[in-house]
């Protein structure tokens, strides 16, 4: 009941077009893109064949193979996953979650399952990655933090938003932007401001998309450098990088 006067509320005093074919958003629960989109949206099932440490996408097989692509060979961190492709209705609505702190239902959902299907229960710490200070402040939120926020609270596990920092200001990054500038732009970008509160801890790296990988290396590399035991990365999106 609660849900159909959402909608309805929606549709009049908000209507708002799919961010990815503009036809009508009649379920609030769906966010920025419509039905139609996220039936076409590729979520991630557990069945994928994806590379056994960042968790590249190669298709999907009907059965759970995991393959090395060792493109991601001197990546730091011990493995990466994520709820969905960068692609569609999940394309848009991280994009939207960078402008607006709100996680809708089917991205909270499908965010929650990704945790719940890939064995993180190791975990002992959850951490998102910083924004500069600028950007902090030029956004007025951390979507990364948002995301870290809906992990910890459905898993009980600590959140620590404050011991990992981003030390400079770095150009966004852009899906067209190569491996090598990717890398270059996060070099010492990042430090750990409480090391007695990382070592030892068994990490879970939270951010909204996973591209090449160099931001979730560079942030595992500070982290292990100051004694953390393991850092899994998890995100809500995965860039297919060709």
């Amino acid at each position: 009941m609660l849900k159909a006067l959402q909608n309805s509320l929606l549709s009049l005093i908000y209507p708002q077009n799919c961010r990815v074919c503009d036809s009508s958003v009649n379920d609030i629960a769906e966010g920025v893109a419509c039905s139609k989109c996220w039936s076409e949206t590729r979520l991630f099932t557990g069945k994928e064949m994806l590379c056994h440490k960042c968790g590249a996408f190669f298709n999907e097989s009907g059965v759970r193979t995991e393959i090395n692509c060792h493109k991601c060979d001197d990546h730091v961190y011990d493995k990466a996953r994520a709820a969905g492709i960068y692609e569609k209705a999940m394309a848009v609505s991280a994009v939207h979650l960078k402008t607006q702190p709100h996680v809708p239902a089917q991205i909270r959902t499908a965010f929650i399952a990704a945790f719940d299907r890939n064995e993180l229960e190791s975990t002992t710490l959850i951490v998102p990655v910083p924004l500069s200070r600028r950007r902090r402040l030029e956004r007025g939120f951390n979507q990364a933090e948002i995301l870290a926020a809906l992990i910890a609270k459905h898993s009980s596990i600590n959140l620590d938003t404050a011991s990992l920092a981003r030390s400079k200001h770095t150009p966004i990054h852009r899906v067209a932007m190569d491996k090598r500038a990717r890398e270059l732009t996060v070099v010492n970008a990042f430090e750990v401001t409480r090391p007695k509160l990382i070592a030892g801890q068994n990490i879970l790296l939270i951010d909204d998309i996973f591209t090449s990988g160099a931001t979730a290396s560079a942030c595992a590399k500070v982290l292990k450098k100051n004694g953390a035991s393991e850092v899994k990365v998890l995100t809500l999106a995965r860039a297919i990088m060709h």
